[in-house]
């Protein structure tokens, strides 16, 4: 740990639903859930206003519409979401030269080579960030490692500024829930609270062996330390990541296609998850099988344009499992593990017209044919999207269907704007860019 409170961790506020009020006035002070709108789709970002009412990330949109019905329910922006962290970190760059960026709105920073007090550094960063991006705001955590610094920020939440110094952390940590430290999920909460701890101060005063036993070497003396406050870990400047995958294996080797595929389904949303969270996306979909009998295969597919959604990724990935022939597996014993990984990775993409939330079919479709003109479709308008009208001028998606969109039109440095509605395929109205911030 070292020797003052000179690591940083910086947090945006709400982040996806805070740009959407920056860039919608008529939503400011009002409830916002951003994510998949569809009956199958989820929390991605709350605002605080909807977190009011219960509603959090990762809740199902069915279940948030249940507890907040009157908020504002939109799809995910990611070129806003993307070019508002680009000012952030930009920010932090600044500040210093060690700066690891973990997520599209949270990072760390690391202070020791400064002349100028940290949390002087801490409160001028705070008041750049909203100034640079037009009004979003950041909780930071200053302490002598990167765990407590990340647990200061959340203490910060929202819109604050937390410094834990070095003879402050154990009065800091102690009290908080032992599912507050990093790696203490429902499974370890449970098992801890089976032997009576619930707290960090209880875990902090296990016996080592006694942790051992009941969590496993490595992960026992990891959460040890963390509790105690012993965290040495360096602030590390971010590496591009090569791809992103995830894996299963099984305790009993699966024969069951349905299983399978619902198998594939799963690791399909978590690629895509950890994809969106990291604002990047990919082009290739590459599945992993491995069988009873330890031999493997693998089969890839490259989309025509980077994407990030769960319904792209998971058709992709179920039309590899098809290509794995019956009698490959069938003949190994079975598989035993399967993984499916995402490559090809860029900070861009064409947004996929099907929507995460849209329910993938069992079976893999065949291509579908061309339309005729007489059956071209209508155009997709995602509520809270940007558009231009050749006559009102930008504005976003208010809401859609039969045949009509309404549209308010209204922007970050504009009052609250007007509503008008429109023919969904009226040609003077068209999707458009995020807009831009006020002087910039």
């Amino acid at each position: 740990m070292r020797a003052r409170a000179e690591i940083l961790h910086l947090d945006l506020d709400s982040f996806f639903a805070a740009v959407e009020q920056r860039d919608k006035p008529s939503l400011r002070g009002k409830p916002v859930v951003v994510g998949g709108v569809g009956g199958r789709g989820v929390v991605a970002t709350a605002s605080y206003e909807a977190r009011v009412f219960g509603v959090r990330s990762a809740m199902s949109i069915a279940e948030a519409r249940r507890r907040c019905p009157n908020a504002a329910y939109l799809s995910p922006r990611f070129a806003a979401y993307r070019e508002a962290s680009r000012v952030v970190m930009s920010a932090l760059h600044e500040v210093s030269a060690i700066v690891q960026q973990v997520s599209i709105d949270e990072a760390y920073a690391d202070l020791a080579a400064a002349d100028t007090p940290p949390t002087d550094i801490a409160k001028a960063l705070r008041r750049k960030v909203t100034q640079a991006t037009g009004g979003l705001t950041a909780s930071v955590g200053l302490a002598p490692s990167k765990s407590v610094a990340k647990l200061a920020s959340e203490a910060a939440k929202p819109d604050g500024l937390m410094v834990v110094e070095p003879d402050d952390v154990r009065a800091f940590l102690d009290p908080l829930p032992v599912t507050a430290i990093g790696g203490v999920g429902p499974a370890t909460a449970a098992r801890l609270a089976s032997h009576g701890i619930r707290t960090v101060a209880e875990l902090a005063a296990m016996d080592d062996d006694d942790a051992v036993r009941l969590l496993g070497s490595a992960h026992g003396h990891g959460l040890l330390a963390l509790a105690r406050g012993d965290d040495d870990r360096p602030v590390e400047p971010f590496r591009e990541a090569k791809s992103v995958s995830a894996e299963e294996t099984f305790d009993v080797d699966l024969r069951d296609p349905a299983r399978m595929a619902a198998e594939v389904d799963l690791l399909a949303a978590k690629v895509a998850g950890r994809l969106r969270k990291e604002g990047l996306a990919g082009r290739t979909v590459t599945l992993k099988v491995r069988f009873a009998d330890f031999t493997g295969r693998t089969r890839s597919y490259t989309h025509p344009q980077a994407v990030d959604g769960t319904a792209a990724i998971t058709r992709a990935a179920r039309r590899l499992l098809s290509e794995i022939d019956t009698l490959t597996w069938s003949t190994a014993g079975g598989i035993r593990l399967l993984g499916v990984g995402v490559s090809g990775l860029a900070d861009w993409f064409q947004p996929d017209l099907i929507t995460a939330d849209e329910e993938v079919a069992a079976d893999v479709p065949e291509p579908a044919q061309a339309p005729t003109p007489e059956l071209e479709p209508r155009p997709t308008w995602r509520p809270g999207a940007d558009v231009r009208h050749a006559e009102y001028g930008a504005g976003w998606v208010w809401g859609s269907g039969r045949g009509r969109v309404t549209v308010r039109f209204e922007g970050p440095g504009t009052p609250p704007g007007p509503v008008r509605t429109f023919a969904d395929d009226d040609p003077d109205l068209s999707t458009a860019d995020p807009p831009d911030l006020p002087g910039r």
